[in-house]
């Protein structure tokens, strides 16, 4: 077979079809495998058109049929199958040859496979992809990790196939070494966890408190769209309220089931971010809120719990109360957004990734399921100060959240004596208040435990560790 293709793309289901397609269209000969021949066969035959494809039926075949140095990207199942495709094709790879995992693998799984292709001198890339379906085939966010010298091969390829910022900047940039590209893969998910449960309990406020229809919510979505709330999500909320199930008449939203599922990212960012010790409420808020709608039986045996009698509003008051959602809305994002920031920069730090924080807004300007309008201004508020402690400490988003908390509070206020469940407004609202508060009852906890414990503490007065002898005569000794 003739080495002539620049990039390969093995598991082509939709993900890596459409991969495959978007380098193609971008001028690139690809090649093709997939572990049953005839997925590859009917890529070839429905889109053979769009640009030069080389289809193979065995990884000797495709492996011949790359350039070196080689790029394979993997599209397939996180888990076991990246690990038995890597186990099938590293043997017939070359030094300085790539894999790419372009799947939602686990940062720690991405750093065990580094470690040990890097030791046969195969670079093996991480990459973060994000913008679903669509975004693969015209043009994605792209996180990926690796090597240095992988990236230069590499990134001029990914540049070509990624969505574009509206100021034309690519939205790809070498994350870091080894795991960063799919920690931040990870922690954009975890991003969109918040962002998608926010929305959702904004819907849920404007149907229940305000008693808008799903076709009136759409248009309010629609018109804070045009705002500061810009961006993909609000978009497609939008086009999903809308919509009108054919087979009944009623708003779509009405007839699918309210049982959310997840496939692993978001509670993965939770779990990593305990591990770090640090707080995101508002991202585990929203995996909590999807766990909970999944527990039918639980929610059946429920009905009965008491609740608050319901008031409903006038049309002047429901307006009114939209505009303070809106408000709601708009700082609990920031509030997410700041978590995860915080926990990007906690696990850079921890695997000294040196990850920059204001190229991983730029990237998400576009493509990406989180693209947003403000994602702009994140960018610049990193460029201005890298080592911005906070989101919140950023001067423009600390005066908008002044600007918007009465009605944030009102909002969550209203929420609790209606009977309509916000946790992921609740939770970054108290994480808002808990930044700002000037004591905390973190001290009563540390009393506490030394009581119980032995686990000492540290004064505010002066330097040193200290226990209470609680069981004998209360006196306080250095530890």
């Amino acid at each position: 077979m003739t080495t002539t293709a620049q990039i390969g793309v093995t598991g082509l289901a939709v993900m890596g079809r459409n991969l495959a397609r978007n380098f193609a269209r971008n001028g690139y000969t690809v090649a093709l495998h997939n572990r049953t021949a005839a997925r590859t066969r009917e890529l070839v035959d429905r889109f053979g058109d769009e640009g030069d494809f080389v289809p193979t039926e065995t990884a000797k075949e495709f492996v011949a049929a790359l350039e070196r140095p080689r790029r394979l990207v993997v599209m397939v199942k996180a888990g076991d199958p990246t690990d038995a495709v890597i186990k099938e094709f590293a043997p017939l790879l070359e030094p300085g040859d790539m894999i790419i995992d372009g799947g939602n693998a686990h940062f720690a799984d991405t750093r065990r496979r580094e470690k040990q292709l890097r030791e046969q001198g195969i670079h093996f890339v991480g990459a973060g992809i994000s913008g679903g379906e669509e975004g693969a085939l015209n043009g994605p966010s792209i996180m990926p990790g690796g090597s240095e010298e992988s990236y230069a091969s590499l990134g001029p390829m990914l540049a070509k196939i990624s969505a574009k910022a509206k100021d034309g900047a690519p939205c790809v940039t070498h994350v870091g070494p080894d795991g960063a590209g799919h920690f931040v893969k990870m922690t954009h998910n975890g991003i969109e966890y918040a962002d998608m449960q926010l929305i959702g309990e904004a819907y849920q406020l404007l149907r229940d408190v305000a008693g808008y229809s799903a076709a009136q919510i759409a248009d309010v979505f629609r018109t804070w769209n045009t705002g500061r709330l810009d961006s993909y999500l609000i978009e497609i909320t939008a086009e999903v309220l809308s919509h009108v199930d054919e087979a009944t008449g009623k708003p779509f939203v009405d007839v699918v089931l309210d049982q959310a599922e997840q496939k692993g990212t978001g509670r993965w960012t939770v779990q990593i971010a305990l591990d770090l010790g640090v707080p995101v409420s508002g991202i585990a808020e929203a995996v909590f809120a999807r766990s909970v709608s999944g527990h039918t039986a639980l929610r059946e045996a429920s009905r009965h719990l008491a609740g608050p009698t319901a008031r409903k509003l006038g049309e002047e008051e429901a307006a009114a109360f939209a505009d303070q959602v809106e408000q709601a809305l708009y700082a609990s994002k920031i509030v997410s957004y700041t978590q995860g920031f915080h926990e990007m920069a906690a696990g850079s730090a921890e695997y000294d990734w040196n990850i920059d924080l204001g190229k991983v807004a730029a990237i998400w300007r576009g493509g990406c399921i989180i693209r947003a309008a403000f994602l702009d201004r994140i960018t610049r508020a990193y460029e201005a100060q890298p080592q911005l402690p906070s989101l919140l400490s950023d001067k423009s988003f600390a005066e908008e959240i002044a600007a918007a908390q009465d009605d944030w509070r009102d909002v969550i206020a209203t929420a609790a004596r209606q009977g309509v469940p916000t946790p992921a407004f609740a939770a970054t609202l108290a994480y808002y208040d808990s930044l700002r508060a000037e004591r905390l009852p973190a001290a009563l906890t540390q009393g506490q435990r030394d009581y119980f414990g032995a686990h000492t503490y540290r004064r505010t007065d002066r330097d040193g560790v200290f226990h209470t002898l609680w069981g004998g005569d209360k006196t306080e000794v250095d530890s």
